[in-house]
C-alpha cells in the first residue's frame, strides 16, 4: 500500500482533514482538529491511534506494527507493504477513537462514518 493509498482512505473519513503541520512533506490526518494518522517526511509507515498503551504493545508484539516515533506509547507505526486490509482498520479505528474524544456537539454536526 503506497502513501497515496492511505491519503485516500483517510479522506473518505467524514470531517477528516490533511495538513502538513511541521512542514517538510508531513502527512496528518485530522478530525475535529484532532490527529488520528500521520506519516512522516522519512520513516517510512504510518503511525495511527490504539486505545491504550496496552492494545498498542499487543500489536507491536503480534508483528502488526512497531512503536511509532515522536507519539505517545498507544501509537503505533503500521508499515505501508503490510497487509492492506488491516492498515485500512488500524486507520478506521484511530479514526473512530479520535472521533469519540471530540465533544458531543462537535460529534453532532459531523456526518455518520459510513460502515461496511
Amino acid at each position: 500500500m503506497s502513501r497515496d493509498r492511505v491519503n485516500t482512505i483517510c479522506a473518505t473519513f467524514p470531517g477528516a482533514d490533511l495538513s502538513d503541520p511541521w512542514g517538510g512533506g508531513h502527512d496528518a490526518w485530522k478530525v475535529g482538529g484532532k490527529m488520528f494518522a500521520s506519516m512522516g517526511s522519512a520513516t517510512p509507515g504510518v503511525s495511527v491511534k490504539t486505545d491504550s498503551v496496552e492494545t498498542a504493545q499487543m500489536l507491536i508484539d503480534a508483528g502488526v506494527g512497531s512503536k511509532a516515533k515522536y507519539f505517545h506509547r498507544s501509537w503505533i507505526n503500521v508499515p505501508l507493504d503490510g497487509d492492506e486490509e488491516e492498515l485500512r482498520h488500524r486507520l478506521t479505528v484511530s479514526y473512530d477513537i479520535v472521533r469519540s474524544g471530540l465533544t458531543k456537539k462537535l460529534q453532532n454536526s459531523l456526518p455518520p462514518r459510513e460502515t461496511t
